[in-house]
């Protein structure tokens, strides 16, 4: 799968970059006990110059990771911190720029491999490598605003909520198997 970490270091120059900011920052070990995974566009190589690293954390403790993610960064550059609610489940998202990459934290009460976002990318991956054509057309739809998962919805000809669309495409597609 495209999504492991690893693979970055063998990618384009962005990807690569991606891969030493990880690599220098230690926030795969730092942060290990929360299983963190690359989501979103960098694995994936349908970034645009917005694009930020987004990892995924499965997070039990809040007031632990709180703290521990305010020790480990909040020195750095736009460092930011917020709980909320999210389809009825409460996540934490933490912010920070470093080495000229936005992060984003983004921790909830399950594995990460049952988030939107881990799901998403399986689905993402997967209709790249079936459609290789799509790729340019999603990286343009990105550019133009679309997030990266109405940019498949608008390709697939996906309506309703691009979040809901994806998955249940997915779903049907048997590319994704979750309760």
């Amino acid at each position: 799968m495209i999504s492991r970490l690893g693979s970055l270091r063998a990618g384009d120059v962005k990807q690569v970059d991606a891969w030493h900011t990880i690599q220098r920052l230690n926030i795969m070990n730092d942060l290990a006990e929360h299983s963190p995974v690359l989501c979103g566009t960098i694995p994936l190589g349908i970034y645009t110059e917005h694009s930020d690293l987004d990892i995924i954390l499965e997070v039990h403790d809040f007031p632990a990771f709180t703290n521990k993610v305010r020790h480990l960064y909040q020195h750095l550059q736009q460092f930011n911190l917020k709980e909320k609610w999210i389809r009825n489940e409460r996540v934490i998202k933490v912010n920070f720029t470093v080495e000229g990459w936005m992060v984003e934290l983004f921790g909830q009460n399950k594995a990460v491999s049952h988030q939107y976002a881990f799901l998403h990318m399986i689905v993402e991956e997967e209709l790249l490598t079936r459609y290789p054509h799509i790729k340019e057309t999603i990286i343009h739809l990105k550019q133009q605003g679309h997030t990266t998962e109405a940019a498949f919805c608008e390709v697939l000809g996906l309506r309703g909520d691009p979040y809901e669309a994806l998955l249940k495409f997915g779903k049907d597609d048997g590319i994704i198997h979750v309760p």
